[in-house]
């Protein structure tokens, strides 16, 4: 058996302090690297799911005899609680709901494409001035809100609503948006759609509603786990002759939804 040369015993030795920390450095920057590729990696993916899972499903909820459920309606599900629905076409609902819906909640609905910027620009600069600021969202955002999102209020949120709802007004059209939203929208705990609520509160069908309902149910959207349209207050009951007056009068407003298909 020959011996160990110099060279060999040399290359024997125990790497030296300066080697060990070179060696660390190394793995270090490596695993650093490996890290952020990592991070790019899952951003791009969630981006893609956050763009495209909503993408397909507004296409599928393009055909009509598909009936989409709000991420509420889930939730209540899975609580237990129960969610109750009838749904109900647009052509079949009573004109003078879609009118004093629209006319409470966005009056501009046949005129911007899914966000009203004036609106939204308005807000900001209140919040920026630290004034008290009112929502700007339109009722495709409300929609897109209740397919895909959650109902507490955040900057992520009115961020993700957006390009939502600016797809959903180019693939969905106004008056599938508009029949999706009334048939999805709460109006009582567990209540969703016109078709469920106008049974609810009246014991009428959605066709029947009148314009002092429907303006009183319209007014109910912003807190219905609050405001009661069969037993309205004062308050609540001027609010309502505010926008049956308005529905009365909404003529060009409502354009986009004359004759439903």
């Amino acid at each position: 058996m020959s011996k160990p040369t110099k060279k060999n015993a040399r290359m024997l030795k125990a790497p030296s302090d300066k080697e060990a920390a070179e060696t660390t450095r190394s793995k270090g920057r490596l695993g650093k690297r490996s890290f952020k590729s990592f991070a790019l990696r899952f951003l791009v993916a969630v981006c893609l799911i956050l763009t495209i899972v909503p993408l397909v499903l507004l296409c599928l909820y393009k055909v009509e005899s598909v009936r989409p459920i709000s991420t509420l309606m889930i939730k209540e599900a899975l609580v237990g609680h129960g969610a109750r629905r009838e749904w109900i076409e647009l052509q079949d609902m009573s004109p003078r709901i879609y009118q004093s819906v629209l006319m409470s909640e966005d009056g501009q609905f046949c005129t911007h494409g899914g966000v009203d910027w004036g609106a939204l620009n308005q807000v900001i600069d209140h919040a920026l001035d630290g004034e008290r600021t009112r929502g700007a969202s339109t009722i495709t955002m409300q929609l897109v809100k209740n397919l895909f999102l959650w109902p507490d209020r955040s900057f992520i949120r009115k961020g993700l609503e957006i390009p939502y709802a600016l797809m959903a007004e180019l693939v969905l059209g106004k008056q599938r948006i508009m029949e999706i939203y009334l048939n999805i929208v709460e109006l009582d705990v567990g209540v969703f759609g016109v078709g469920a609520a106008s049974k609810h509160y009246f014991n009428i069908s959605a066709e029947k509603l009148g314009p002092r309902n429907s303006a009183r149910m319209a007014v109910t959207l912003p807190n219905p786990k609050v405001r009661n349209p069969a037993n309205p207050s004062r308050r609540l009951r001027s609010l309502a002759n505010i926008i049956q007056k308005r529905a009365k009068a909404s003529g060009a407003y409502i354009g986009c939804l004359k004759d439903p298909a």
